[in-house]
């Protein structure tokens, strides 16, 4: 997803926070789930993903390395990564 991002970026202009919102919200509205998953809201499902990066806006430009540290699906910790856990 990584990779689709940058490439969103580079070849069709959309910032960082745009395929950002590409990727989460507005792909969960595409599915028909936007009410349920695709943001951090009071209500909708706790699906996170915590990346190894300090600032969203270096996501575009390290695609080819896993930046997964922990994924929390449902509020449960599915995979953990993390160095210090």
């Amino acid at each position: 997803m990584q990779m689709v991002m940058a490439l969103a970026c580079r070849y069709m202009g959309l910032t960082q926070a745009q395929a950002l919102a590409a990727a989460t919200i507005n792909a969960a509205y595409a599915i028909g789930r936007g009410h349920e998953i695709g943001s951090l809201e009071v209500g909708k499902q706790a699906d996170i993903l915590i990346l190894e990066t300090a600032d969203y806006r270096q996501l575009g430009y390290r695609f080819g390395t896993n930046l997964v540290q922990q994924v929390i699906k449902k509020g449960e910790v599915v995979v953990n990564n993390r160095q210090f856990a």
